[in-house]
């Protein structure tokens, strides 16, 4: 009882260490599995047992058997579903080049490389030589989110960086189970007719089990089969059904079934995916935390020390060094990314959770297979992981500011609420060089700005998955543009730090314009112009217009002509040099302006008889 209420609280400790000092969650839960493991029983522990002791060796432990292997299988087969959730055919479509050569072209890069490095350095097989190769292939949005998240990035790096990991992940974990059967079937005769039916099987009843389940699930959704209430657990059910169903059908398919059922789940029109999606994530934070520290504590002294030698070293710097840079640069050759943003993606490419996790199971399973070799290959995965977590989550900041793609000032805007003022202004700000992001809970207001060209994103304002987006890393202004004044707030309050560091803007309400004295620091365009008097003149008038600017005189006349007209609303200034920069209510005095300066107001033209 002790031990497994010590792992879940150490496990959700890990993971608020990892939350409070932005570092990958991965990094903790190990250092922690080790130390309870391996550590303990080595330097800690006077009967030399380990503190937590996952397989029960007669005495104590928690998991009698291969009971272990079983957990694993499972939580792996959860974790792998949710990161198929999150795979759209929209997304692969939009990401560009780079991102299907990345996962290809990449892939076989890695996977090649790393065999034969491993191979001829470690004296492995080939078979053996291919499955680290296989398992290391996978980078993982898990590990580099965290990395990424405070470090203002352009767009195309960070997304490049985090559609590579999502895609890589159930790649990774195919091509390592499909080389895992091919050693597990026929031992060094791995590629014979036996494999290669076993190897057919795999994808037939793996695809057909995940495609079947997907759909009857999906079904049973959309037509209110399953109350709401049992929606979540009903989903989970399944998913551990096809595991098990299709692992009785084919062993080892159960892992390609599930990727395959979370990705036409995905991307179908399944309701209540974005609640599934959370049920999901909280539910792969708890199995990750409990996952790491067991298998990490698995590990015995004897493993580690297999890695204490420079043939080690070596490895890892061919992997880090060698290989990476080689897959990035073959997989961008032609692309629009500049070399030090080719250097930038080829220093971070830390491994995860998937890596780690199948490696335990196979390396494990092989062993008591009797597999020469096969006890190097856990912990040969988990130094990689280890490794490139460690070495990317204190390094990455320092080397983007080094190669100079660190972004000094953030310029991208984010706007809460997507309505037609809002897309009028995105598409404004599109078009005059700013990267605009619009976040709304309303889909068909952000479908009405994704047609537009303009980003937009589907989301709750109140969710945390908004501060979990490493694209908007290069966004340093935040504006407010709801029809409620609740939520304005709260956005400013809550995100103002992280996206608002240039300037948070929010509208002023209808007791503030009344209340000239209670304009807010904060209030944005005018203090005599709400959410309701935008949207009346956007209807009126739904364009955007620019007048020259003579001097600073002339500018004051423009906007007291604005407080008085309500038809006419300033937004922005633009600078001789074409910047923008967002008008304040609270303070519309200028101290530099003049020739070649524009006022960009929203409304109908001047009267330039009057102005």
């Amino acid at each position: 009882m002790l031990e497994l209420a010590g792992i879940i609280i150490l496990g959700i400790l890990a993971q608020w260490v990892a939350w409070k000092f932005k570092i990958p969650a991965i990094l903790p839960l190990i250092l922690i599995g080790l130390l309870v493991g391996p550590i303990a029983a080595e330097f800690l522990s006077e009967d030399k047992t380990k503190w937590i002791e996952p397989v029960w060796n007669g005495e104590k432990g928690l998991f009698p058997g291969e009971s272990l292997y079983y957990f694993v299988s499972l939580a792996i087969s959860i974790i792998l579903f949710e990161g198929g959730l999150t795979l759209k055919r929209s997304e692969i479509k939009n990401v560009g080049p780079v991102i299907t050569k990345l996962i290809t072209l990449g892939s076989a890069v890695t996977f090649f490389g790393a065999g034969i490095v491993a191979h001829f350095i470690f004296n492995l097989s080939w078979d053996l030589s291919f499955l680290f190769a296989g398992l290391i292939i996978v980078t993982g949005p898990t590990v580099i989110t965290p990395i990424l998240r405070n470090i203002p990035l352009k767009k195309d790096i960070s997304t490049v960086l985090k559609w590579e990991g999502i895609l890589i992940d159930p790649i990774g974990a195919l091509v390592a189970v499909l080389v895992f059967e091919f050693i597990s079937v026929e031992g060094d005769s791995g590629f014979t007719k036996t494999a290669l039916l076993e190897f057919g099987k795999i994808i037939l009843f793996g695809t057909t089990f995940g495609f079947t389940f997907a759909h009857a699930l999906a079904f049973a959704i959309n037509k209110k089969l399953i109350p709401h209430y049992l929606l979540n657990v009903v989903s989970l059910s399944t998913v551990l059904l096809v595991f098990v169903e299709s692992e009785i059908f084919a062993h080892e398919s159960g892992l390609l079934a599930v990727v395959v059922m979370g990705m036409v789940l995905g991307n179908g029109k399944l309701q209540n995916i974005k609640e599934l999606l959370y049920f999901k994530e909280s539910l792969s934070v708890l199995l990750i935390s409990i996952l790491f520290i067991l298998l990490a504590a698995n590990i015995n002294i004897e493993d580690l020390l297999l890695l204490y030698t420079w043939k080690t070293a070596v490895l890892f710097a061919i992997v880090v060094f060698v290989i990476r840079p080689l897959a990035v640069f073959l997989s961008t050759s032609g692309s629009k990314l500049k070399l030090n943003e080719k250097l930038f993606i080829s220093w971070v490419g830390p491994r995860g959770i998937v890596a780690a996790g199948i490696a335990s199971l196979f390396g494990s399973k092989l062993m008591k297979q009797g597999v020469e070799g096969a006890e190097y290959i856990t912990p040969l995965v988990f130094m990689i992981v280890l490794g490139t977590v460690l070495l990317n989550a204190t390094t990455a900041r320092l080397f983007a500011k080094l190669v100079g793609v660190f972004l000094t000032k953030s310029n991208g805007i984010l706007i809460v609420g997507a309505s037609k003022v809002s897309r009028l202004l995105g598409h404004y700000l599109e078009s005059n060089g700013r990267h605009v992001v619009l976040i709304d809970s309303n889909e068909s207001n952000i479908k009405k700005a994704q047609d537009l060209g303009i980003e937009a994103l589907s989301t709750n304002i109140y969710s945390e998955t908004l501060t979990d987006n490493i694209e908007l890393n290069d966004v340093g202004y935040l504006m407010a543009m709801t029809g409620n004044s609740d939520i304005n707030k709260y956005a400013i309050n809550k995100f103002s730090k992280q996206f608002g560091e240039n300037g948070s803007f929010r509208l002023v309400t209808q007791n503030e314009m009344n209340n000239p004295e209670d304009n807010p620091k904060e209030g944005l365009f005018s203090n005599t112009d709400d959410y309701n008097k935008l949207l009346d003149v956007t209807r009126k008038h739904p364009s955007i217009q620019e007048i020259d600017i003579e001097d600073k005189a002339h500018y004051n006349n423009l906007i007291e002509i604005t407080k008085t007209d309500d038809e006419i609303i300033p937004i922005f200034l633009k600078d001789d040099e074409g910047e923008l920069h967002i008008i304040s209510s609270y303070n519309d005095e200028v101290d530099s302006i003049g020739e070649g300066w524009q006022l960009v107001y929203l409304g109908k033209p001047f009267d330039v008889e009057n102005v």
